[in-house]
């Protein structure tokens, strides 16, 4: 079965067309959960204005391909790997705060972030031993506060 005969790769592409960007979208599977990369010139549209449009492209995908909260693979919409640098950078300075958190024994605060970016730093954070990670905040988007273990 060909990228663009499953049924996410597909709705992607129509739905990006229906938006009246021309661009490709190509599918990779990885440990994770389905990635779909789009790419052309005018995929350079969905990484503007910080990445909102990509944001909402993810939400649109969430709701329409939701997930059995069983299953933990995910689906990642990412452009230009706009998504795939940005989450290299998140994770690099959660761990740097981290770093920080358990010499100083300050806490590090992180955000605001949405819960997909809270995960990737929780994970991150979880990986340096001797700190701890909490989500704080009543919203959507929360902040993280790293803290040395005491």
């Amino acid at each position: 079965m060909s990228e663009t005969d499953q049924p996410i790769p597909r709705f992607l592409a129509r739905y990006i067309a229906a938006l009246g960007i021309q661009a490709r979208v190509a599918a990779e599977d990885t440990p994770d959960g389905l990635r779909l990369n789009i790419d052309g010139d005018e995929a350079e549209l969905l990484v503007r204005h910080r990445g909102e449009p990509l944001k909402a492209l993810q939400h649109v995908a969430d709701i329409a391909f939701g997930r059995d909260l069983r299953d933990e693979k995910r689906v990642f919409v990412d452009a230009l790997g706009y998504r795939r640098g940005k989450d290299t950078e998140l994770r690099q300075m959660a761990r740097l705060l981290a770093e920080k958190a358990k010499q100083s024994g300050l806490d590090q605060q992180l955000g605001p972030l949405n819960p997909y970016e809270r995960r990737l730093v929780h994970l991150a954070v979880a990986e340096v031993p001797g700190v701890t990670t909490e989500s704080v905040g009543d919203a959507f988007s929360k902040t993280v506060l790293i803290s040395s273990r005491r």
